[in-house]
């Protein structure tokens, strides 16, 4: 058995949500075949609790537009990892910490992806860190050099 067409539809909507939020490592997986109260699973990360919550948001306004409602919603007051659960899919919105601490794509690695749009994958999953985030991607540049120049310079260094 596989996920249902309106379970497919639901999941790449919540990833493309998702990604409008600036979401990290979003991923969709057909779980039809190892459960059989959803269709599919949803994850996607964030750097803060405020953008798990507002992720959260964007992912329930886009279902809602295509008249899906949450059945239950799990984990809002912390902020640090939501579900959503919409019967046919349930969403999981992490904090990164949580989301490396619990795996959940461990338990899951068997089950087939969903095969998401390009513009909720293109960089995502790979994307380095700003300066907000602190460090440098793991190409080697080193961008956190780069956002501390100006610092650096009201510091009294030479821009040279």
């Amino acid at each position: 058995m596989t996920a249902t067409d309106r379970a497919r539809e639901l999941a790449i909507a919540a990833a493309q949500a998702a990604s409008d939020k600036v979401a990290d490592d979003i991923v969709a997986y057909d779980v039809s075949d190892v459960f059989v109260i959803t269709d599919a699973f949803v994850l996607a990360s964030a750097n803060s609790d405020r953008q798990v919550r507002a992720i959260v948001d964007g992912i329930e306004e886009r279902l809602l537009e295509l008249g899906a409602k949450p059945a239950r919603r799990e984990g809002e007051q912390e902020g640090r990892w939501v579900l959503l659960d919409y019967i046919d899919i349930v969403v999981h919105v992490q904090h990164a910490e949580e989301r490396t601490y619990y795996s959940l794509e461990r338990l899951w690695k068997d089950c087939p992806l969903i095969e998401l749009p390009e513009s909720v994958t293109n960089g995502r999953n790979e994307r380095p860190a700003t300066a907000a985030g602190g460090a440098a991607d793991e190409a080697g540049t080193d961008e956190a050099d780069e956002a501390d120049e100006p610092e650096a310079l009201a510091a009294g260094g030479s821009e040279e």
